[in-house]
């Protein structure tokens, strides 16, 4: 039983570590490894779990996403924004075959859309960014 819980640990490590890997890849997505690194602590770790959603900066857009708030604007315009200039630079000076090309245009416009399609949450205050209640391990790990 100790084993499944370290291997939902590193799990989630590993989960982190590509999410981290993804804000500077644009092919690679940050937030659903965030999302993955937060289920598999809460199998694994109620102590990552806490760290994750609550004192970390990134804890804010999980528990927003989990909570049905979605994605502020600012975060969308941006992750957008940037995913367009990373894209466009691979386009330009990385890719050397037009099917590659492609498929990077394509993968962006994929994302562009799924990122439209998330509601967007807009705060009232910074008030919003604190959690109404503790959240437990186990409303995430079902």
């Amino acid at each position: 039983m100790k084993l499944r819980k370290y291997l939902w640990v590193i799990a989630g490590i590993v989960s982190i570590g590509l999410g981290l890997i993804g804000v500077f890849l644009p092919v690679l997505p940050t937030t659903p490894f965030l999302l993955l690194a937060a289920y598999c602590f809460g199998r694994g770790s109620p102590r990552f779990y806490r760290w994750l959603v609550e004192r970390s900066r990134i804890g804010v857009y999980i528990r927003s996403y989990r909570e049905g708030r979605g994605v502020p604007l600012k975060q969308k315009l941006l992750t957008i924004a940037l995913l367009w200039v990373m894209i466009g630079f691979s386009i330009v000076f990385v890719a050397t075959t037009w099917w590659f090309k492609a498929l990077l245009a394509v993968i962006a416009v994929g994302v562009t859309v799924h990122l439209g399609k998330i509601k967007t949450w807009r705060p009232e205050s910074s008030a919003a960014l604190e959690p109404a209640k503790p959240v437990e391990p186990a409303e995430i790990a079902g």
